[in-house]
C-alpha cells in the first residue's frame, strides 16, 4: 500500500510538471514592472530567444558539471566552506550593486519596527492599523526591531543576515541532497555551486521582508524531517519541529510543511513503528505554534495590546477571495477585496468572511464553467512557470517612475540608495534586464524538464527516496491553486526544485555519456 501511495504522488507531481512544460511550449509567463507594471502576464513563447538561451544554459551547464566532477577528489571538509564563501561574496557584491530600498510592505515593516523601538509606538494594532489586518508580520517586524537595536541602523545590516539565511539555505540543499540520494558514488559538488549560485536567491536578500528567512528556516526543517525518518532519533525531531515553528512563524505557510511531514512519517510508519510516529507527530504539533502563543501572550502582559492579536485580523476568506478573479487570474486585485474588509466590514473579522463567502459564491456562480478552468489553468501555469519570483521589482529594483509601471498607472519597483554603471545598464527594460529575465526564466523551464526526467525514472525503478520533496511541492501547488498567487510566495520551494533538478540532470548526463562504469570504479578505488 505504501509504495502505491508513493507511486501516486509521483504520478500527480508528473503531471503537473508535463504541464509545465508543455504550456511553456506555447505561453511565456511573465513578470517585468517596466513594461507591464504589477501585473501577470501570458503571453505566446518567443522561440527565436527561447531555443537560443536553451542551447546556451544546456551547453554551459554540461560543461559547469565537468568541471564540478573533477571537485571529486577533495575533501568536503575544503570544497564546501570555498563555495560557500564564494556564494556569501557574490550575494554581497549584489546587495552593494543594486542597493535597492524597501518599498510596498518591506517599507511597511521596517517603519513598524522604528517606531516600536524608537518610540514605543504599538497604535499599528489598534483598529484599521497593518498589524491589525496583518498580525502574522509582527514576527518580521519583531525581527527587525532586534536587527535595529543590537546593530547600527543600516540597510546593509538587515541584508547581510538575509545573506545569512540564504547561504543556510545552500547549506541544507547540498545536505538533503546528500541524504535522498545516498545511493550516488560521488560527493556532487554539482548541486551546492548550482544552489550557491541560484540567480534568484541571489538577487532577493535585496528584499527585507520574510521570504528569504522563512525558506531557511523550513529547508533546515526538511533536511532533519529526512534525518529522522532515517535514523528514528529524537533529537533529529525536536530539532525539524523548532525549525517548523520558526519557519511557520515568519511565513504562515508551514501547514503546508506541517501536513506533508505528517504524511512522510506516516508513509514510513512500517519502519519508524506506530509508537514514534505518534509521538513524532505530537511534537510537531506541539511546537508549532508556541512562536506565535509566546509572541501574543508577550504583548497583551506588556499591555502593548487591549485585545488578543488576530481578533479582527483580516480573514483568510479574503486572501480565497482574491484568488478568484478572471482577469488577473488571482493576482493581486487592486484593493478590492481590502476595501470589503475595511470598508463594508469595518475591519469586522466575522462580518468580513461572511462578505467575502458571499463574494466567492457570486463570482463562482456567475463565471460559466470554461471561464472558471481557464482561470485556473492561467492561474497554475503563470505562478509556477514564471520562473523569476519576481525578482525584477524584488531582487534587482528600478530607480526610474518615468514611463514605468503603464500597466498600472506608474510608480517605483523598488528604487535605488545610489546608482552606478551597473543600475544603469540595467534600468527599465533594457536589454540586459531582459536578458538576465530570460536566463532566470529558461533555467525554471529546464529544471522542470529535468524534473520530469527524475520522476519517471523513479517510477520506472520503483525508488521513490525523494517523496518528503513531493509532498511539500504538490501542498505548495495545492495551496496556490485557491489562494492569491505571486510566483514570488513559492520562493520556499525553490530547494525542492534544485534537489530534483540536479538529480534529472546527473541522470541524464550519466545515460548520455554512459558514465556507470565510471561510477563503479570511482567507488572501488574509494574502498
Amino acid at each position: 500500500m505504501s509504495k502505491v501511495l508513493h507511486k501516486s504522488f509521483y504520478l500527480i507531481l508528473l503531471v503537473f510538471v508535463a504541464v509545465f512544460i508543455a504550456s511553456s511550449l506555447l505561453v511565456r509567463a511573465q513578470y517585468n514592472y517596466a513594461l507591464y507594471g504589477d501585473n501577470p502576464i501570458l503571453g505566446m513563447q518567443q522561440w527565436s530567444v527561447f531555443l537560443p538561451v536553451i542551447l546556451l544554459l544546456l551547453g554551459s551547464g554540461v560543461g559547469l558539471y565537468v568541471l564540478c566532477l573533477k571537485l571529486n577528489k577533495y575533501s568536503p571538509k575544503v570544497v564546501i566552506p570555498i563555495v560557500l564563501l564564494c556564494s556569501l561574496v557574490i550575494q554581497v557584491i549584489i546587495i552593494f550593486v543594486f542597493p535597492r530600498v524597501p518599498t510596498d510592505d518591506s517599507q511597511t515593516v521596517l517603519s513598524l519596527a522604528m517606531n516600536m523601538l524608537y518610540d514605543q509606538d504599538y497604535s499599528s494594532f489598534e483598529t484599521g492599523g497593518y498589524l491589525h489586518m496583518f498580525p502574522f508580520n509582527y514576527s518580521i517586524v519583531l525581527y527587525l526591531k532586534t536587527l535595529l537595536y543590537l546593530f547600527p541602523d543600516n540597510y546593509l545590516v538587515i541584508k547581510l543576515f538575509n545573506i545569512l539565511f540564504s547561504t543556510l539555505t545552500t547549506f541544507m540543499i547540498y545536505l538533503i541532497y546528500k541524504q535522498v540520494n545516498d545511493r550516488s558514488t560521488e560527493r556532487d559538488y554539482g548541486v551546492l555551486i548550482f544552489a550557491a549560485t541560484y540567480l534568484p536567491s541571489l538577487f532577493l536578500n535585496n528584499l527585507i521582508y520574510n521570504d528569504v528567512i522563512a525558506t531557511a528556516f523550513l529547508t533546515s526543517c526538511l533536511y532533519y524531517l529526512i534525518r529522522f525518518v532515517r535514523e528514528k532519533s529524537w533529537k533529529t525531531i525536536v530539532i525539524a519541529a523548532v525549525f517548523l515553528a520558526m519557519g511557520n512563524y515568519f511565513r504562515s505557510i508551514g501547514v503546508i510543511v506541517l501536513i506533508a511531514a505528517i504524511m512522510y512519517i506516516l508513509l514510513n510508519m512500517r519502519s519508524i513503528g506506530m509508537k514514534k510516529v505518534i509521538i513524532s507527530i505530537g511534537v510537531l504539533g506541539m511546537l508549532f505554534n508556541v512562536p506565535t502563543w509566546t509572541q501574543n501572550a508577550v504583548l497583551q502582559s506588556s499591555g502593548a495590546v487591549s485585545e488578543p492579536v488576530g481578533e479582527n485580523a483580516a480573514p483568510v476568506y479574503m486572501w480565497l477571495n482574491m484568488g478568484i478573479n478572471l482577469e488577473r487570474f488571482g493576482f493581486w486585485d487592486n484593493m478590492e477585496s481590502y476595501q470589503i474588509y475595511q470598508r463594508q466590514a469595518n475591519y469586522n473579522k466575522v462580518e468580513g468572511a461572511d462578505l467575502f463567502k458571499q463574494e466567492i459564491g457570486n463570482k463562482l456562480s456567475e463565471a460559466s464553467a470554461s471561464e472558471l478552468v481557464q482561470m485556473y489553468y492561467k492561474k497554475i501555469i503563470w505562478t509556477w512557470t514564471e520562473g523569476t519570483y519576481q525578482m525584477d521589482r524584488y531582487g534587482i529594483g528600478n530607480e526610474s517612475s518615468i514611463g514605468a509601471g503603464r500597466g498600472r498607472g506608474g510608480g517605483i519597483a523598488g528604487s535605488y540608495s545610489y546608482n552606478n554603471a551597473i543600475t544603469e545598464l540595467l534600468q527599465g527594460d533594457s536589454a540586459y534586464r531582459t536578458g538576465l529575465l530570460w536566463i532566470v526564466y529558461v533555467m525554471n523551464f529546464l529544471m522542470y524538464c529535468f524534473i520530469f526526467i527524475r520522476l519517471v525514472g523513479g517510477i520506472r525503478r520503483k525508488r521513490y527516496d525523494e517523496v518528503s520533496l513531493i509532498l511539500v511541492i504538490l501542498g505548495f501547488i495545492g495551496f496556490y491553486i485557491l489562494w492569491e498567487i505571486k510566483s514570488r510566495y513559492i520562493y520556499p520551494v525553490y530547494p525542492m526544485l534544485v534537489v530534483l533538478s540536479y538529480m534529472g540532470f546527473k541522470d541524464t548526463y550519466d545515460f548520455i555519456f554512459h558514465r556507470k562504469g565510471t561510477l563503479e570504479r570511482y567507488s572501488l578505488r574509494k574502498r
